[in-house]
């Protein structure tokens, strides 16, 4: 049985989400002051962690950046009253998995977590068959504990940015264009924030580049997008 905790203060809205969840057989678990669900998203183990922004004590942005720190993956999706652009790109940013805006119909929020639900299956299911050790030169890569290590040295890197370089090192020579990179890493269509993918490519490269300005593992494919280099 899957395993679902709300963190959500307007009891109204919680109430709702656990009435269509309970429909799909999940076990949950509702929280609503931030704090006590940061406290019980960090102990206990969960397929998915649903997170407003608003919260009293300790916003959703401050959970799921908390949470990525201390190494806890665990999807989150992530609701708001706000609609603004900038909100939109921060959530996402501070690793969360999913995004959506008050009021929404409860068909498009069922359907966002099942689409969650299923990459966390399929992930499960390659994760078990795959290497998990990948090497390029001085970088290293290890899957299983989501660790980077560039000359040896540890390379902190954010959720997304890791699932991006993984996906790209898993397939070098292959060129993403920046809205595949948004379907495949956000998990749904994000059309118009294509520049999310610039700035976490960017902020990848000054990470584990020793040039940023003359990269040799992302490289850009003029016209398309980027690819991680299948010379080495």
């Amino acid at each position: 049985m899957k395993k679902v905790l709300i963190v959500e203060d307007d009891p109204n809205i919680s109430q709702l989400i656990q009435i269509h969840l309970k429909d799909l057989d999940y076990e949950i678990k509702v929280r609503n002051n931030g704090r006590e669900g940061f406290e019980e998203a960090n102990s206990n183990s969960y397929d998915l962690l649903i997170l407003d922004i608003m919260l009293p004590e300790m916003d959703g942005i401050a959970i799921c950046q908390r949470l990525r720190a201390l190494d806890n993956f665990t999807p989150i999706l992530m609701i708001t009253a706000k609609s603004e652009e900038i909100d939109k790109v921060i959530g996402l940013e501070s690793g969360a998995d999913d995004y959506i805006t008050k009021p929404f119909k409860i068909r498009e929020f069922i359907a966002r977590v099942k689409a969650i639900m299923r990459r966390q299956d399929q992930f499960a299911i390659l994760s078990a068959n795959e290497v998990k050790l990948i090497k390029f030169e001085s970088l290293e890569i290890d899957e299983k504990k989501r660790k980077v290590l560039l000359l040896q040295k540890r390379v902190d890197l954010t959720p997304k940015e890791f699932d991006l370089l993984v996906l790209m090192a898993k397939n070098p020579g292959r060129s993403y264009s920046r809205a595949e990179l948004l379907e495949l890493i956000w998990g749904y269509d994000f059309s118009g924030y294509e520049h999310t993918v610039n700035a976490h490519i960017n902020r990848l490269r000054a990470k584990i580049e020793a040039d940023p300005n003359n990269p040799v593992y992302i490289l850009t494919t003029w016209g398309v997008g980027y690819r991680f280099n299948d010379e080495f």
